[in-house]
């Protein structure tokens, strides 16, 4: 099934969030589910300006009660229920931890800025979120749509693709909706000059992932268009959706360990970076 039956929004009141949850909200009444919003307070450490003050729980989670009455209004307005869970910690860490125990199938959450800096690093708990878990990821631009109808996957034919290939088959499938597919093949201008062949290979190489994406739809009657691109992996993925009017990019994640988990800067971080449309990541 395509559709997802728990989803966890995290909340932190900014714009993006507010979006999200809107978008969430939709999703929930199209696909009757159920909605989590957590927001996430700092842990109280014994910090010395806090001494003193006769209710230190509540100056600690005041905010984020006041968050969730927030979000409560805005699902008021978008006229779903929702569940609500406050949470002290490392942001990505509640998130992780809540999704996993509340046993969400996906977790939303907004994109903020569009300058270079943000876009390059795209926000660090959205990237600790997708780095940690095993849940789907949605990430929603702070001014983004959602819609089904448009789907572009990004793929290199690794196993963590095939798995977002099924998860966009599904989608098509069920929403009666266009796959598109792009493989990029990397190049530059050194490339062009002394690599002739190995680019002719690449090429080949690209058109054979994408032989995949024809088969599995065709055994599924999913509507498709193939394409190969060359260049910056998330510059001609983010180009592609932009030329097709995508309404969705639909990636895999590489499921980093330890220490690699925390980098940032990888192919699908970038493209959630810069795309202007909102991209699932769809976990093994």
């Amino acid at each position: 099934m395509a559709k997802y039956r728990k989803i966890l929004v995290a909340y932190d009141g900014s714009p993006s969030a507010q979006n999200a949850l809107s978008l969430a909200s939709q999703l929930a009444r199209e696909d009757k589910s159920w909605i989590k919003v957590l927001a996430v307070v700092p842990p109280y450490l014994g910090d010395l300006e806090l001494v003193g003050v006769s209710d230190i729980k509540e100056t600690i989670t005041g905010p984020g009660q006041k968050l969730l009455a927030e979000a409560r209004q805005c699902a008021d307005h978008e006229g779903v229920h929702i569940l609500t869970n406050l949470e002290q910690g490392e942001p990505y860490e509640q998130i992780v931890h809540v999704a996993e125990e509340e046993n969400c199938d996906l977790i939303v959450m907004g994109r903020r800025g569009k300058g270079k800096m943000e876009r390059e690093l795209m926000g660090s708990v959205t990237a600790r979120v997708i780095g940690h878990t095993n849940k789907d990821v949605l990430v929603i631009p702070e001014n983004g749509t959602l819609s089904w109808q448009n789907i572009l996957l990004a793929t290199d034919g690794s196993t963590c693709c095939d798995n977002a290939l099924a998860r966009a088959l599904e989608i098509a499938q069920e929403r009666s909706a266009k796959l598109n597919a792009v493989s990029v093949v990397y190049s530059n201008d050194e490339f062009y000059a002394v690599g002739q062949e190995i680019m002719k290979e690449l090429y080949q190489d690209a058109d054979k992932v994408l032989d995949k994406v024809r088969k599995w739809a065709g055994d599924l009657g999913v509507q498709t268009e193939l394409f190969v691109r060359d260049g910056e992996p998330h510059q001609a993925i983010t180009a592609m959706a932009a030329e097709i009017s995508a309404s969705l990019i639909v990636m895999g994640s590489h499921g980093r360990k330890g220490l690699t988990r925390l980098l940032m800067g990888s192919v699908t971080e970038r493209v959630i970076g810069y795309a202007d449309c909102p991209v699932l990541v769809c976990h093994l």
